[in-house]
């Protein structure tokens, strides 16, 4: 396979796909906004925050709006930007009165199927989750109380809230509204989907499709990302430091196991969402793989799944170049889905 690698990079253009397809259209045939994706769950609206067209364009506005924020100035696009696959660039987003961050802003992608919430999974539902970066001190630094009564002195947010939720705005709307327009935001339309979902045996190129059976194979990237969501969602430790500043899961739990493990990342858009890791630490995708590659630093609670893979520079560039197919360019330029 090494052989043929270096006569695939040597030969074969394999530059990123530069151009948008299709945005998906307004409303499914199932009456959420977007069909589901081929291999994908269905999703689960919870009971009383079922989607429908009035919350879903209360939760977008609201979404949208630096009202959320202590000073008027970050909303949650601020940290989650939809060009980036609603994601942010920098290692630590500021927030309200350029309050420094504390950890990188993960990507919003398929939200609407994780089965808890935070780095740490501390918050069980996407409903509660919206209200952590609103009490937050480092990013809206407000109070959920004051802000609903913020909103009710708006007519055009009294107007939305009563067609969502037959009330006026309250706690209760603007966390599930917000949820509401999250659970849409679902990403499923990459090379990759086309390769193995659609049938499609073109969308990859030769040596991304050489960096996927590494990916599913000798790297085993899958043991921890795998699913359509890239992502187990378990607790890890990945060994990139050997004392770590974060605790993790062991700020929520105190266990001494779960020492700075945290929530597996989902892969959907990853050459978008530079910098990686909880704290942006690493810049490139490149830098990532050579971190697996050499296997990480030694700490008590590194995950046994990361060892040494040995990988030729080759074999680098093709799983980078794999992880660059999971790229779904349908999804950063849907203009439903934008201000």
């Amino acid at each position: 396979m090494r052989a043929a690698l270096i006569i695939l990079l040597s030969g074969v253009s394999w530059l990123a796909i530069s151009c948008a397809k299709d945005s998906p259209q307004p409303v499914s045939k199932s009456g959420q906004l977007t069909d589901i994706p081929v291999g994908f769950d269905e999703i689960n609206y919870p009971s009383g925050n079922e989607f429908s067209k009035a919350r879903w364009e209360l939760g977008k506005r609201l979404f949208f709006d630096p009202i959320l924020s202590a000073d008027g100035n970050v909303s949650c696009a601020s940290c989650h930007k939809p060009y980036i696959a609603f994601s942010d660039d920098v290692a630590f987003s500021p927030g309200a009165n350029d309050a420094p961050g504390t950890r990188n802003a993960p990507s919003l992608a398929n939200v609407a199927y994780h089965p808890y919430f935070t780095r740490e999974g501390g918050v069980p539902t996407l409903e509660m989750q919206i209200l952590v970066p609103i009490q937050e001190h480092n990013e809206f630094n407000t109070n959920i109380v004051e802000l609903a009564e913020i909103l009710s002195k708006d007519q055009s947010y009294v107007e939305m809230s009563q067609e969502a939720y037959e009330r006026d705005p309250d706690p209760y709307v603007i966390t599930r509204a917000i949820a509401n327009f999250e659970r849409t935001l679902i990403s499923g339309n990459s090379a990759f989907d086309e390769y193995y979902y659609q049938g499609n045996k073109m969308a990859l190129t030769p040596v991304q499709k050489i960096g996927m059976d590494l990916f599913f194979g000798i790297a085993n990237c899958s043991s921890c990302h795998g699913g359509f969501n890239f992502t187990q969602y378990a607790f890890e430790n990945n060994g990139l430091y050997e004392s770590f500043d974060d605790p993790g899961r062991f700020r929520l739990n105190r266990d001494s196991a779960d020492l700075s493990r945290f929530k597996v990342p989902s892969l959907r858009n990853v050459a978008l969402t530079a910098p990686y890791m909880h704290d942006g630490s690493l810049f490139s995708l490149t830098d990532v793989v050579e971190h697996y590659n050499e296997g990480g630093k030694n700490h008590p609670n590194k995950s046994s799944q990361i060892k040494p893979l040995h990988l030729s520079e080759g074999e680098v560039i093709a799983l980078v170049s794999f992880l660059e197919g999971l790229t779904d360019y349908s999804f950063i330029t849907n203009k439903l889905l934008q201000p």
